[in-house]
This record gives structure tokens, C-alpha cells and sequence, in this order.
């Protein structure tokens, strides 16, 4: 059974380039309810550890040093069928494949700066809702 709740981020480069409100419309139209969100920063060890799940891989040092290269907003998400629901929203990881309309098509500007992170399964969202919010910041 499909989950309830998903994470995303809103990443540097979509916050610099001041899509945050564009994309958190496209978050509320498609239906989703904010449980939790904030506007932070994380610092290299952050960013480290909240994709050590990609760590050795080619483009892991790259990542972490464009995720902590500035501001971001985390947010939990709620909706029936949420992580499946999100990824639609948002598209695939790589702009130039991505579906006309969604979040990384309109928003990213290549694959390493794809605009907005989202969890691939109900299980990542706990973890990585956890690493973000208490449960006192949920609502």
C-alpha cells in the first residue's frame, strides 16, 4: 500500500533563481498538503550524510558540494499515493528528459542542479523526513 507522506527539497540553484513560490504551487495544485517545511542551509557534513546512499559514486562529491552551495526548503508532503504521485510531479532526474510541465523541465538547469530533490520510495521519505523535522515541527 502506497504511502501518505513524501519529502522534497527545493534546491540551491531553484532558490537562487527565485522559483521557490512557483514551486510550491505546483506542490499544492497537484494536490499535495504541506505537513512540515523550512528554509535552511546545510553545511558540507549535512549534505554528506543526507546522500551517503551515493557515496563512491561519480557525481556524490559533486552533489554534496552544490547541496550545501546555498539555501534550500525541506518540506514534508502529504497526499494519498504521495512518493508516486511527487515523482510524477516532478519529472525525471535529467531536465532534458523530463516531461513537458513538470517541476525539473520548467525549473532545473542540468541534471546535478535538477531543481528539487524528492523521495523514491515510503521508506526514504521517513528517513529523510526524519533527518529534517522533529515530530513537535509536523502538523
Amino acid at each position: 500500500m502506497a504511502g501518505k507522506l513524501t519529502f522534497t527539497m527545493i534546491k540551491p540553484r531553484a532558490v537562487k533563481d527565485n522559483h521557490i513560490g512557483e514551486i510550491l504551487k505546483m506542490i499544492n495544485e497537484a494536490g499535495f498538503v504541506i505537513k512540515a517545511m523550512k528554509f535552511t542551509k546545510l553545511s558540507v557534513d549535512q549534505a554528506s550524510a543526507f546522500y551517503v546512499v551515493h557515496q563512491g559514486k561519480p557525481f556524490y562529491e559533486k552533489l554534496v558540494e552544490f547541496m550545501s552551495s546555498g539555501p534550500i526548503v525541506a518540506a514534508l508532503l502529504e497526499k494519498e499515493n504521495a512518493v508516486e504521485d511527487f515523482r510524477q510531479l516532478i519529472g525525471a532526474t535529467n531536465p532534458e528528459n523530463a516531461a513537458e510541465g513538470t517541476v525539473r523541465k520548467l525549473y532545473a538547469t542540468s541534471m546535478t542542479e535538477n531543481a528539487v530533490h524528492g523521495s523514491d520510495s515510503d521508506e526514504n521519505a521517513m528517513i529523510e523526513a526524519d533527518f529534517f523535522f522533529s515530530k513537535t515541527e509536523r502538523f
